[in-house]
């Protein structure tokens, strides 16, 4: 017997403090153009039932303006933090490029195997990640939810759902602020997830 379908939006948070850089852990909050840049993707829409984000405050403060707003249950979640970075965390990709420019151009051809030593795993971040998903989905199937993350943590999920290989994932284009709608339509024991859109806004 099918269930009712499950919508997600996933959302990055917009530019932090300090502009861009591999900022994995790094907790810098949101900046005057990256608060701009979330409210102006979401705008008045507030379909969601529940709102789920990342304990990081790029993320967590924007999902607590949102759910405080329009009274929607929030839920913070440890394992959907961005990648660690390790000896990169907070750099840019000109500062690391300065240091050793070889590196980075393997980690940008293939992440999987050239993340920097001392930082979290593709591998490791897949195990974090893709269960406290599976999770969130099953709590809240046939809910509308909105998850706020981080941009290698959504391209992780849609490449995952995508069935691409972990290796390509630095293909998907995620913006500052894009949002992401995945469908999940169950059928029976099967769910078939379907992305409605990638990179937009509502």
């Amino acid at each position: 017997m099918s269930k009712p379908s499950t919508k997600i939006d996933l959302i990055r948070h917009g530019e932090p403090e300090g502009g861009p850089a591999y900022r994995g852990f790094t907790d810098d909050p949101l900046s005057e153009l990256g608060w701009g840049q979330m409210r102006e993707a979401v705008g008045d829409h507030h379909p969601w039932d529940v709102i789920v984000t990342s304990p990081l405050l790029r993320c967590a403060e924007f999902a607590r303006e949102v759910a405080q707003r329009h009274n929607i249950p929030l839920e913070t979640d440890d394992r959907f933090k961005e990648i660690f970075f390790g000896p990169w965390e907070g750099k840019t990709a000109a500062e690391i490029a300065a240091e050793d420019n070889t590196a980075l151009e393997l980690f940008w051809s293939n992440p999987v195997e050239n993340m920097p030593v001392g930082a979290e795993t593709m591998q490791q971040f897949q195990m974090r990640v893709i269960p406290a998903w599976d999770e969130m989905l099953s709590r809240h199937t046939g809910k509308h939810l909105l998850l706020v993350g981080h941009g290698g943590m959504m391209r992780l999920i849609l490449s995952h759902l995508l069935e691409m290989p972990m290796h390509n994932m630095f293909r998907l284009n995620v913006k500052f602020a894009a949002i992401s709608r995945v469908q999940i339509d169950h059928h029976g024991d099967r769910a078939m997830p379907r992305l409605k859109f990638h990179s937009g806004i509502l």
